[in-house]
């Protein structure tokens, strides 16, 4: 049974976790980081993480950036391997979470979906076909009125993708509202949608001559992160250092 740290665990995300690994009779949260104990679990909660000398295998982390750094530490001087799902990220810490992944296990992912990280490659295979074609391509995310950072961070790894099939020679678009000039070809476009309760919907549109081929993602619940990231839990527990991504846990 995989031992786990919920890292954040009053978030909604916490919440989502706790209850997935609760029905799940291989793994166990063992013990929670916050702000405060509000009592919600029958795992201890520590507010302050220097204080836990729980046994786990690995942690989990739906927190706030400003607190990353802290965690990478522990996680560092603990030996516990650490799956980092908070979004928003400064180039330090960025830094700081890779200088980290020399020490111990560490995943970053920017959308813990497996359904999502399926979709990237996907559209690196087809990006590979369609835009060697002359097909443009161009991504729309829809998400609730709440979020604050435009374009997603999965619109922008979804980019990354498809840049990265045709050699990282690809300019990213956000704005063609001050332009007055004919689609340039080697361009991306990315488009932000905010409003309601979306929960997060990706589109990956090629378009060519005559043809219109799409490739969507919705997210109907924020279940779904949880459960990529209780599978990345299973998968990171026991690894040795280095950096590692969804694709890792997908490939096995």
């Amino acid at each position: 049974m995989v031992k786990i740290i919920m890292h954040g665990c009053n978030g909604h995300m916490g919440q989502v976790i706790s209850g997935l690994v609760e029905q799940d009779p291989a793994a166990e949260i063992v013990a929670g980081f916050d702000i405060a104990d509000k009592g919600l679990y029958s795992y201890p909660v520590f507010t302050n993480m220097k204080a836990c000398s729980v046994e786990a295998d690995v942690i989990i982390d739906f927190s706030t950036a400003k607190a990353v750094d802290a965690l990478l530490d522990y996680s560092a001087e603990r030996q516990i391997p650490v799956i980092v799902c908070t979004t928003g990220l400064t180039e330090e810490q960025l830094a700081h979470l890779k200088e980290t992944s020399k020490k111990v296990a560490v995943l970053r992912s920017a959308n813990m979906s497996l359904g999502i990280n399926t979709l990237l490659k996907l559209v690196q295979d087809a990006a590979k076909v369609l835009a060697t074609a002359g097909f443009d391509m161009e991504i729309v995310e829809r998400h609730h009125r709440l979020k604050v950072d435009a374009p997603s961070g999965t619109a922008l790894a979804l980019a990354d993708s498809l840049n990265e099939a045709m050699g990282s020679t690809y300019e990213y678009v956000y704005d063609r509202s001050q332009r007055r000039e004919k689609r340039p070809d080697k361009e991306i476009g990315i488009s932000a949608v905010r409003g309601g309760t979306i929960v997060g919907e990706h589109e990956v549109i090629f378009a060519g001559p005559d043809e219109v081929i799409e490739f969507k993602h919705t997210a109907h619940s924020k279940a779904v992160f949880g459960k990529g990231a209780v599978e990345a839990a299973k998968y990171l527990a026991g690894k040795p250092a280095g950096l590692y991504d969804m694709s890792d846990v997908i490939n096995g």
